[in-house]
């Protein structure tokens, strides 16, 4: 009977990891699409400028989830259904307000720096607040088990991405065009999710929101900044020591490993859902199973990586374009770092289960710290390749950091565990 239980938990955990992945390939594909479109048609130094306006929404797409979803995963993961939609729409309510503060930030931004790359920002500050909600959709249908509706809301935003993308580059062929053609598709899918959800973001319930779940919400905050801060700032920095193509550079090796990013992120959207559920069956199994979801991943990066180094130069300018020559320099060092971080995603969602906050927050800290610094470093010695080789170093090397964390977590939390069932023990026998 218990083997009969445990192999059912398996099925059903298999799927949901496939909801994740299929999901995130539907929204890989997206975003690969986009930025095929821009490297195509507007070369490596436009590109360079639509990274730029890429990143910065990164930074408060990991703002919004640090608030929101990343909270709603840790603690409404499996929980009944009448908790789930009041968390949900708060979380949501939450996202789309934070999306609001973003947008006046980016537009007022975009203004003062004026030129084309501050049209950029006002263009993405015009459609922060729908993309922020789509997302936080996706994280919520997860958390209730839900995988297949946060797919099927990623290709309602494939489908309407297509037209928006061919009015773009027929009629305009700029990056605000290309950045508004994807912000407002996203936000077509938002509004569907509110159908599949059947479920209202409530901005107001976002004060509330914010203050019962401070205690996780702030240090995730400035754990996910951190983490995507650092990328801003590496790229920031690139581009002032090495100028807007070296940016274009980098963001073209790193798209070529766009499927690999499906499987990482993918995964990311059930791995903390899926380790506390772990947790909560059987603790001292934790660490394998995020040692198993760590080794696989910088496996995935790793093969894909070296496909791409067996692509035939004339491909590659096919799929790149004048994009493609200083991209493909970029595969190596690339494919290594990312093959780290995957390997390290697997110790975080871990430290994500256990609540262990203050651990992971560390982690992310000395991370982004060495990310920033040899990624300057790198670019300061020998421009985009220094730059990919220093943050390779950076994240291989802090690869310690995420699995000792994680080592301490496990223990803290064993041994409270035993602490309580001490307690128990002595209560019944008094």
């Amino acid at each position: 009977m218990r083997s009969l239980l445990r192999s059912q938990a398996v099925r059903a955990m298999a799927g949901r990891l496939s909801w994740g992945l299929g999901d995130q390939a539907v929204s890989s594909i997206t975003n690969f699409v986009v930025g095929l479109y821009v490297a195509r048609s507007l070369g490596t130094t436009a590109f360079g400028m639509f990274s730029l306006a890429w990143v910065s929404y990164g930074v408060v797409l990991n703002l919004s989830r640090g608030l929101t979803t990343d909270p709603l995963m840790v603690r409404f993961s499996g929980v009944s259904t009448e908790s789930w939609r009041r968390a949900t729409a708060q979380a949501t309510g939450t996202a789309l307000t934070a999306g609001v503060a973003a947008s006046a930030v980016s537009v007022t931004a975009g203004l003062l720096v004026g030129a084309d790359i501050g049209m950029a920002f006002v263009a993405l500050g015009f459609v922060i607040p729908g993309l922020l909600l789509q997302d936080a959709w996706r994280f919520t249908f997860f958390a209730a088990g839900h995988g297949k509706k946060a797919f099927i809301n990623d290709v309602v935003w494939g489908i309407a991405l297509l037209p928006a993308l061919f009015i773009a580059h027929r009629w305009f062929d700029t990056v605000v065009a290309f950045i508004l053609a994807w912000g407002l598709s996203g936000a077509v899918a938002a509004v569907y999710g509110c159908l599949q959800a059947g479920v209202r973001p409530d901005p107001r319930g976002a004060r509330e929101w914010l203050k019962r779940h401070r205690d996780l919400g702030t240090r995730y905050l400035i754990e996910n900044v951190s983490n995507s801060g650092s990328t801003q700032l590496r790229m920031y920095g690139l581009g002032a020591i090495a100028g807007l193509a070296s940016v274009g550079a980098v963001r073209g090796a790193e798209l070529l490993l766009g499927p690999f990013f499906a499987l990482l992120m993918g995964l990311s959207l059930v791995t903390v859902a899926e380790s506390a559920r772990v947790l909560q069956r059987a603790p001292h199994r934790l660490r394998n199973f995020c040692a198993i979801l760590g080794a696989g991943q910088a496996a995935a990066a790793l093969l894909w990586g070296l496909a791409l180094l067996l692509v035939p130069h004339d491909a590659g300018r096919f799929v790149l374009g004048d994009v493609w020559d200083p991209a493909s320099e970029l595969i190596l060092p690339v494919t290594i770092g990312i093959a780290a971080a995957g390997f390290n995603t697997g110790a975080a969602a871990g430290l994500r289960a256990l609540g262990a906050a203050k651990r992971s927050l560390r982690a992310q800290l000395i991370n982004s710290a060495g990310y920033v610094g040899f990624g300057l470093i790198g670019a300061f010695l020998a421009g985009a390749p220094g730059s990919a080789w220093g943050v390779a170093l950076a994240i291989t090397s802090g690869s310690a950091v995420w699995w000792l964390q994680l080592h301490a977590g496990i223990k803290d939390h064993l041994t409270l565990q035993d602490h309580l069932t001490s307690e128990k023990k002595e209560m019944r026998t008094s």
